[in-house]
């Protein structure tokens, strides 16, 4: 693999170098550069609570009878604290789960017995910039770096994955991501479902090939609108069917996959009754028909299966939905090359983007097409009186008139272009943040992500329209103040925005094409570079990534 990094370093240390007075406006750079490749080593005056560690190993797991499947595997131990800290997933390709809880504080070693440099990011959590897993920090084979943090989180559920420069995508489809799982006193006294009724769930989708390995593609046309894997795995393990007794249960449910979106419902019309989102419970549950998932969200949802008879099934499915734009493209134009319904060049099945949504060469399940995710199978009865609370807990709503830019919201704008992901027309680098970039810390920031609401529509050479973007910010939970959408997408729109669950607290948020999202979100308590992206991962790997740097 090309070291990138030290490719990073050069162009860090040219930058650093310009003037004395870029080192004193971005202090960052010259502690950064240093650190490249470099590791990190605890600190002698941090006391952990909990001391864990990863470690990174090429193994063959049996996924499918026949041969076994070569995956990245994350190992983990506890050295330090609960040995709940930590639960091996040994038989699949999923890292370990970590569970701690709020107030804690930290210590994970990570080790690289990769052939190929990497670093975990905490997705979701509130952690120092050094501490948050960005690229520049990446870690080469038989290196180790110490993350040190104290959990200022709410309970909720979290989770981590690889996020080293340019093989993101690749890195977590071979097997680097788990859940991670806080845990605080007001949650405890919930009488909600625990222990074996308090179930995580990664949904994910993978190809395998005739001899049980993981394929990933990487041709042009597969990262422009990522990967599509043609098998639904959940934990690691494909046709996935989950025993449970007639009472009611907690799952928590993570979209794991490199880029498809989920519209998840159950198969006999029942409710999905949503209690939890990206970061935490929200205040009172809410009911919805069905539940949109885009990669990196997470939502818990509170099902009872009493009264249900022992070898009853439930199905949990991703429904029909309009992935790509329904507004045409080019001044209106419909059909077509790359029509609502019709498809590529005149009709060719499912096209770049035809029918109902985006379909990858020789992908079975096409974005937005009806396929099941999961089974759920009633395997024995119980006795519970289980009631779903009424009321969860306290969100405090953050308001406009608070922000520091109210008046000149930061608008980022999500476009596709000469065959390249782009946030206002830029690729990531790690040397060029822009001065639109640096936000003040301790500060509330309106933030507006437009994928094509403005007039455009994210499309630039080679015909490329607008997609779906999943948007990510590092650091702090944020909440998400309003959707708009441009009427010429209103007919797409409709098939998805009834799922959408927008209150509590989120770290990543669904803009489909021809809309705009407008968060407010607070960059409190640490100063350094935080990053902010597309999870749709091969978009990132594009370069639909940039960098905050707080300060």
């Amino acid at each position: 693999m090309p070291n990138t990094i030290n490719i990073q370093r050069r162009r860090l240390l040219k930058f650093a170098g310009l003037t004395a007075a870029m080192a004193t406006v971005y202090p960052f750079l010259s502690y950064a550069q240093g650190m490249i490749g470099m590791g990190n080593q605890a600190s002698s005056d941090f006391e952990p609570d909990v001391e864990i560690e990863l470690t990174q190993e090429v193994v063959d797991i049996p996924i499918f009878r026949g041969p076994e499947t070569r995956v990245w595997k994350v190992f983990g131990k506890v050295l330090k604290g609960p040995e709940t800290a930590i639960v091996n997933h040994a038989e699949s390709y999923i890292a370990p789960t970590i569970q701690l809880q709020k107030g804690q504080r930290v210590r994970i070693i990570l080790k690289n017995n990769l052939p190929a440099q990497s670093i975990l990011h905490w997705h979701g959590m509130h952690v120092p910039s050094k501490m948050d897993g960005n690229p520049m920090y990446a870690i080469n084979q038989g290196q180790t770096f110490v993350y040190e943090f104290k959990v200022l989180n709410r309970a909720g559920f979290y989770w981590y994955h690889a996020h080293t420069h340019s093989v993101t995508a690749k890195q977590v489809y071979s097997g680097l991501a788990g859940l991670f799982i806080v845990s605080d006193e007001e949650e405890r006294a919930l009488d909600l479902p625990r222990g074996e009724y308090d179930v995580a769930l990664a949904i994910q989708d993978r190809t395998f090939d005739d001899q049980n390995q993981l394929h990933y593609s990487n041709h042009m046309m597969q990262r422009m609108q990522g990967f599509l894997g043609n098998q639904i795995v959940v934990n690691g393990q494909p046709d996935y069917v989950l025993p449970v007794a007639s009472r009611a249960y907690r799952l928590r449910l993570l979209n794991g996959s490199n880029s498809r979106i989920y519209k998840l419902a159950w198969d006999d019309g029942t409710p999905m009754t949503v209690i939890g989102v990206d970061g935490g419970l929200l205040e009172r549950p809410e009911r919805r028909a069905y539940v949109m998932l885009a990669p990196g969200e997470r939502r818990e949802i509170w099902v009872d299966f009493s009264g249900k008879n022992v070898g009853s099934e439930m199905t949990l499915r991703s429904l029909p939905f309009e992935a790509s734009m329904h507004g045409g493209m080019m001044g209106g134009m419909r059909g077509g090359m790359m029509g609502s319904r019709g498809g590529m060049m005149g009709g060719m099945r499912g096209g770049m983007m035809g029918g109902r949504g985006m379909m990858m060469a020789g992908s079975d399940l096409p974005l937005g097409s009806d396929y099941a995710v999961l089974k759920v199978k009633v395997s024995r009865q119980a006795q519970a009186q289980d009631k779903l609370p009424e009321y969860l807990t306290a969100i405090k709503p953050l308001r406009l008139q608070d922000a520091a830019n109210a008046d000149t919201p930061r608008n980022i704008l999500l476009s596709m272009r000469h065959m390249s992901a782009l946030l206002n027309g830029r690729s990531y680098e790690m040397d060029d943040i822009r001065a639109d970039e640096i936000i003040p810390v301790n500060t509330l920031q309106v933030i507006a992500f437009d994928n094509g609401f403005s007039g455009g529509m994210g499309m630039g050479m080679g015909g490329m329209m607008a997609m779906p973007h999943p948007m990510h910010i590092h650091g702090e939970q944020f909440q998400v103040l309003k959707r708009e959408i441009d009427p010429r997408f209103k007919p797409a729109y409709e098939s998805v925005e009834a799922g959408f669950v927008d209150s509590g607290w989120k770290d990543t948020v669904l803009v489909m094409p021809g809309e705009k999202v407008t968060i407010l979100k607070p960059f409190n308590d640490y100063k350094g570079v935080f990053m902010y992206h597309c999870h749709n991962l091969e978009h990132e790997d594009m370069g639909m990534m940039r960098d905050f740097l707080v300060k």
